[in-house]
């Protein structure tokens, strides 16, 4: 993936200022004359044109996609332009809707304004006439956006160091995930130093995080199905190969994540733990950040050092542990690491060597009533169910090479 030049990063910017839109209009040659006319102005963005007046399913599934501000709807068949304007209304709060004809007919336009549609274009389009239209949606979805169905249940698996299991859990917690019921779910690898899903699962799938965050600002329904893999009701999104330098810009992350939540009941990211910026902007999107950590002094110490940089983004408070490869000759006790790192222990699992190399060897998951599978299989139904446990008060007994440096401690960044 190339680095972003300034021309390319003010490209960027300034696709974000059009108008989202999309064009329904079964008169084809009408359609592409609008489209033309429409992007001509440089103030609109034509996400689909759609050559027929769509099912519901169809139409979900394209505003999921391409979340329009503004849909430009011809009115040629009343009856089925009526229902679109229901069914847009329905799933959209707040879209706009400007209504297309071959002509300016008074009984139309009365029909046009008692389904609420009050812009309405008449073909041969003229500059003028889409400008003023433009102006007004512009500023009624500036005064009120549309609003589109997204998912809050999105997690981040952050390891306190490399090595500590991260990506292990995050999948197999994942796959949990994704077998719940009407539940589809993606995990995406965003570790780019070292991202391992792509070697756990043997995929083969050449598309990855970069190819899907150089296409975030146009990213629909025909694309993404390339860039990711589908294990049943999961999909896996893998970091391509190492690429450390890479970079990537907030604006794109946004619209990704908007994308993502539109399309998902729920979303994983395995991170590396650097705290890019972008994995921040990720976590900032988080309902819960899963710290996955040793119950050894290396990894602890590091798990301390993160969460006081979380804490300076107000990330803490979404922050819990999960404690990995437990066992009772451990050094500390659950009870000991929730004290010296001041956040509550979401969950223990077990080192269960055998079990995780074989099913890395077979490129899957955990068998599912396995041990270990079981215990994934809970923490997945706690994420889904229960609020994180209260925070701790932190007090610090013993340990005290723990000891956060006091710029981290106090917010300075």
């Amino acid at each position: 993936m190339e680095l972003f030049t300034a021309d390319k990063l003010s490209r960027l910017r300034e696709e974000t200022d059009l108008l989202r839109s999309i064009i329904i209009c079964p008169n084809q040659e009408m359609a592409a004359r609008l489209q033309s006319a429409l992007e001509a102005t440089g103030e609109v963005s034509v996400g689909r044109s759609l050559d027929r007046y769509p099912t519901a399913i169809d139409l979900v599934r394209t505003l999921r996609a391409h979340a329009p501000e503004a849909v430009f709807l011809s009115f040629e068949i009343l009856e089925k332009a009526g229902e679109t304007v229901r069914l847009l209304e329905a799933e959209a709060e707040g879209i706009q809707i400007v209504a297309v004809h071959c002509e300016m007919d008074p009984r139309l336009l009365r029909e046009t304004m008692r389904a609420g549609v009050r812009e309405f274009l008449v073909d041969p389009f003229e500059r003028q006439a889409i400008l003023e239209a433009i102006r007004t949606v512009k500023s009624l979805v500036k005064r009120k956006p549309p609003t589109f169905e997204s998912t809050s249940q999105i997690f981040a698996f952050l390891p306190s160091k490399a090595g500590a299991g991260t990506s292990t859990i995050a999948l197999n917690v994942a796959g949990a995930l994704a077998r719940r019921p009407n539940s589809r779910a993606l995990l995406a690898d965003f570790d780019l130093n070292s991202g391992m899903m792509r070697f756990m699962l043997k995929l083969q799938n050449e598309y990855s995080v970069l190819d899907a965050v150089e296409h975030a600002l146009h990213i629909d329904e025909h694309l993404w199905p390339q860039l990711v893999t589908s294990l049943g009701s999961l999909d896996v999104l893998h970091a391509g190969r190492v690429n450390p330098s890479v970079r990537i810009e907030g604006t794109q992350i946004r619209a990704l994540m908007e994308f993502l939540r539109r399309n998902y009941q729920v979303l994983c990211f395995d991170l590396s733990g650097n705290l890019e910026r972008y994995s921040i902007e990720i976590m900032q999107d988080c309902k819960r950040i899963l710290l996955v950590c040793t119950p050894e002094i290396p990894s602890l110490h590091l798990a301390r050092e993160k969460l006081a940089y979380l804490r300076t983004f107000d990330l803490d408070s979404r922050a819990s542990v999960v404690l990995n490869r437990t066992s009772k000759r451990a050094i500390f006790s659950k009870e000991q690491v929730e004290e010296i790192l001041g956040v509550p222990v979401a969950r223990t699992f077990p080192n269960d060597y055998f079990g995780v190399t074989r099913a890395m060897t077979a490129g899957t998951f955990l068998e599912p009533g396995s041990e270990l599978g079981k215990l994934f299989g809970e923490f997945a139904t706690d994420l889904m169910d229960r609020r994180p446990a209260a925070q701790s008060d932190g007090k610090r007994k013993f340990l005290e090479f723990f000891a956060v440096p006091s710029r981290l401690a106090s917010g300075e960044k």
